[in-house]
C-alpha cells in the first residue's frame, strides 16, 4: 500500500465531522481555509459558523461594511485576514460575477490567496491535481521522509512542494489533501504524536532515527519586539468613554481602542499624569488609578505588548464620547474586549 493510500485509509476511519467537509462550494471552502490559517480548528469553527450565518453567500460578505466584518472576526487575530477576506469577496462579486475562479492559476489572482489556499480550493472544489502544503503537511512529510531542509527557506518551500506533488493521490485528490492535513493535525501532531499506532510507523525515517522531536526544521528569522502600551480608560461626568480607531499599516488596523500612550519602558503614575495634562488638558481634579499592577503581556507573532490600563475619571464632558452601552458595537482587539468585560461590573 502506498503512502497516499495509507493516509486515505486512516482518514476514512479518523476524520473529524466538520461542516466544510460536506461541500464543494468554493465560497465555504475559501472561508474555512482563510479562517484556519494559523488557527486551531476548535478556535476557528465558531467563527466559521458565525460568518456563514451572517454572510451565507459571497455577495452578502461583499456588501457588508468593514466594521461588521471586523466585529465578527474579533478575537480570531491576524486581522489582515479579515480585511483581505472582505476585499476578496468584493473582487469575486465585481470581477467574477459572484463565481470563484475554478483553476489554481486564476485563484492566485485573489487578494490574500496564496499557493496553499489556491491549491486547497482548486483540489477540493474542482478536483484539480494540486498538492496542498500547510504546516501539518510540512510536518508529516519532513518526519516520514526524514527531511531536515528548513521548511521556511526558499529551497525548503520548493522542495516540499515538489515532494508533496510526487506522493499525492491522483485518483482522489479532494479527499487526499484533506486527509494529509488531518493526519498532521491529529496523528502526527506537533507535540506528542501518536507514533505507536501510526499506520506509517514502520517506514517513518524520523521514528527510526529518533528525530521526531527535531523535525520539521524551521529557521527562526524574526526577533520579537517588546512594546509598552498604556491604555487610558477615560470616563467623563456622563459616563461616556473615549475610543479611537487605529490607522496606518500596523497591528489592529481599523480596529477601535482606548486612547493609547506608548512608552519605551514600563510607565509610572507621574508619566501618565504628565501625558494627560499635556495631551488632554485634564487638571488636578482628575482621578487616576491603575487597573492592573502587573503588566498584561499580550503576545503577537512578532511582538509582545506589555500593557497597563489606567482608569481616568474626569469632571469634564467629552464632545466625542461614546455611551458605555454602545461599546459592544465596536470591533476591538481581544486585549481591549477582555478589559471591557472585566470592568463592566466595577466601573460601568
Amino acid at each position: 500500500m502506498s503512502f497516499s493510500e495509507k493516509i486515505l485509509l486512516w482518514y476514512s476511519g479518523n476524520k473529524r465531522s466538520l461542516p466544510w467537509r460536506s461541500t464543494r462550494d468554493p465560497y465555504k471552502i475559501w472561508l474555512s481555509e482563510i479562517m484556519l490559517q494559523q488557527t486551531r480548528v476548535a478556535q476557528g469553527l465558531p467563527y466559521y459558523l458565525k460568518f456563514n450565518e451572517a454572510f451565507p453567500a459571497v455577495e452578502h460578505l461583499a456588501n457588508a461594511s468593514e466594521e461588521q466584518v471586523l466585529k465578527l472576526w474579533q478575537g480570531l487575530g491576524y486581522y489582515s485576514r479579515a480585511r483581505n477576506l472582505h476585499a476578496t469577496a468584493k473582487m469575486v462579486v465585481e470581477a467574477y460575477g459572484g463565481h470563484f475562479p475554478n483553476t489554481y492559476k486564476e485563484l492566485l489572482n485573489l487578494k490574500g490567496v496564496g499557493d496553499y489556499t489556491a491549491s486547497a480550493i482548486a483540489s477540493i472544489c474542482f478536483d484539480e491535481l494540486q498538492p496542498v502544503v500547510d504546516g501539518n503537511v510540512y510536518r508529516v512529510l519532513a518526519r516520514y521522509f526524514g527531511v531536515d531542509t528548513p521548511i521556511n527557506s526558499t529551497s525548503g518551500v520548493k522542495y516540499f512542494k515538489q515532494l508533496a506533488r510526487e506522493v499525492m493521490n491522483t485518483e482522489n485528490i479532494r479527499d487526499y489533501n484533506q486527509a494529509i492535513m488531518e493526519f498532521g493535525a491529529i496523528q502526527c501532531a506537533p507535540k506528542n504524536p501518536k507514533c505507536s499506532n501510526c499506520p506509517l510507523n514502520e517506514s517513518c525515517v524520523a521514528l527510526q532515527k529518533n528525530l521526531v522531536d527535531l523535525l520539521p526544521v524551521k529557521i527562526n528569522k524574526t526577533k520579537v519586539k517588546k512594546r509598552y502600551f498604556n491604555y487610558l480608560v477615560m470616563l467623563d461626568t456622563e459616563n461616556q468613554i473615549k475610543l479611537q480607531q487605529r490607522r496606518g499599516k500596523g497591528i489592529w488596523q481599523n480596529l477601535w481602542e482606548f486612547p493609547l500612550f506608548e512608552t519605551k519602558t514600563e510607565s509610572n503614575m507621574s508619566e501618565i499624569k504628565h501625558h494627560l495634562t499635556s495631551n488632554f488638558g485634564l487638571g488636578s481634579s482628575t482621578e487616576i488609578s491603575l487597573h492592573n499592577e502587573d503588566q498584561i503581556v499580550h503576545k503577537l507573532s512578532h511582538q509582545h505588548l506589555y500593557t497597563k490600563f489606567w482608569i481616568v475619571k474626569t469632571d469634564a464632558r467629552f464632545d466625542d464620547g461614546i455611551a458605555l452601552r454602545k461599546l459592544d458595537e465596536f470591533p476591538v482587539p481581544v486585549l481591549i474586549a477582555d478589559l471591557i468585560k472585566t470592568l463592566k461590573n466595577s466601573y460601568f
